[in-house]
């Protein structure tokens, strides 16, 4: 391959480079698809034997170097499309990928595959999991609260009996006269490598998942005081529906804070008739009323539209954003202010300034907003690149 590919792709356009990745990523499916296909031929006629490799998988690894997450995924994906053809037309057009193939294989039959790819179409993984979630329903984990090992000491991890709900915590700072006295079935195992935990979240069944996370000591000592509290409505302590009512509550914090969401609006100076509102400076403040409304009709997501149509999904990072920017006049009104993601927000301050050749100020760049101080952690790093078009 041709080493200066970068400085050629460089010397592209935004439009041509657009364009050309498109194009790219379609040959990608495409030869993924076309390699798929020969995979399964392959594996039926054992030719990798031939090869000197006793296995397809050790085929992948050795002759076509791949790694081994992305071996087992095109094996799998060759063997189901052995079976069942249409798996090749969906990878090529991309209306699937290796790991949504990857996680149905298991479950196709002769039966179900044509429904079944067809509900996966174009979905994410976490959608493909909850799709397979409803073929294989697993029971509800009972609650549990267990702590860590340390580094220095063996483990002792004692089940949970299915009949409990309640929590449970096992100490892991356990001797040999202990673990010795752990009940039938207890495990003992070294302790674990010191890398960090990741969580876990996992469908079990239809609206039913798997919650799994590491909390600090004073993460632990809140959990096991609002236990307490809550003994009264919560007799069993039950960690799932405590967690519940703590996001509940700090969802609606959150309402409050990010776009002053109340069941008893007041009064602001912007809704008051002209003659009673006295003299007051435009500033870049925007009314809760304001921020409330806009937040309501736009769905709590980023209404950037693209010049193809396709409207930006994001749902994190959200600002407040003007339409006519503040510096050239534009008022914070409900027609006005958008949500706008982090990105986007930044972008278009940038598009700005490049058509009307006034610098934006740097943290209008970044796509801060000056009331939304959360976001003003974003370093130099984080700073996207932008397209040069300002049509």
């Amino acid at each position: 391959m041709n080493t200066n590919v970068l400085s050629l792709v460089g010397q592209l356009s935004d439009q041509q480079l657009v364009a050309q990745v498109k194009v790219l990523a379609q040959r990608e499916r495409e030869a993924t698809a076309a390699l798929i296909a020969h995979l399964a031929v392959l594996d039926e006629r054992g030719l990798y034997l031939a090869e000197g490799c006793s296995s397809m998988f050790t085929y992948c690894l050795q002759v076509l170097h791949l790694s081994e997450h992305a071996a087992y995924g095109r094996i799998e994906a060759a063997r189901a499309a052995r079976k069942y053809p249409i798996i090749l037309e969906l990878l090529g057009d991309g209306s699937a990928n290796l790991t949504t193939i990857t996680l149905l294989a298991p479950y196709l039959t002769p039966g179900n595959h044509v429904d079944l790819l067809a509900a996966a179409k174009h979905q994410r993984k976490r959608q493909v999991e909850e799709l397979v979630a409803g073929l294989r329903p697993q029971p509800a984990v009972p609650s549990s609260i267990r702590r860590l090992p340390a580094p220095s000491h063996v483990t002792a991890v004692v089940p949970v009996p299915g009949g409990e709900a309640g929590p449970q915590l096992v100490d892991s700072a356990v001797d040999s006269s202990d673990a010795t006295r752990c009940a039938a079935g207890s495990l003992l195992s070294p302790p674990p490598p010191s890398a960090a935990r990741r969580a876990v979240v996992e469908p079990l069944a239809p609206r039913c998942y798997k919650v799994q996370f590491t909390a600090n000591a004073e993460t632990h000592a809140k959990l096991l005081q609002a236990q307490d509290l809550l003994r009264s409505q919560i007799p069993d302590g039950d960690v799932g529906e405590i967690i519940d009512r703590a996001l509940t509550a700090l969802l609606s914090n959150l309402a409050k804070q990010k776009f002053a969401a109340t069941d008893r609006p007041r009064e602001s100076v912007a809704d008051r008739p002209r003659g009673n509102r006295g003299t007051v400076p435009r500033s870049r403040h925007i009314p809760a009323k304001v921020r409330r409304t806009v937040w309501t009709r736009d769905g709590g997501q980023c209404a950037f539209v693209a010049h193809n149509g396709r409207r930006c999904t994001a749902q994190a990072f959200l600002e407040f954003h003007h339409v006519v920017p503040h510096s050239a006049g534009g008022d914070a009104t409900v027609e006005n202010i958008q949500l706008r993601c982090r990105g986007h927000n930044g972008y278009e301050a940038e598009i700005f300034s490049a058509a009307s050749s006034t610098p934006v100020p740097r943290r209008a760049r970044m796509g801060v907003m000056s009331s939304t101080r959360e976001w003003s952690q974003l370093g130099p790093d984080r700073v996207l690149s932008r397209g040069r078009q300002t049509t």
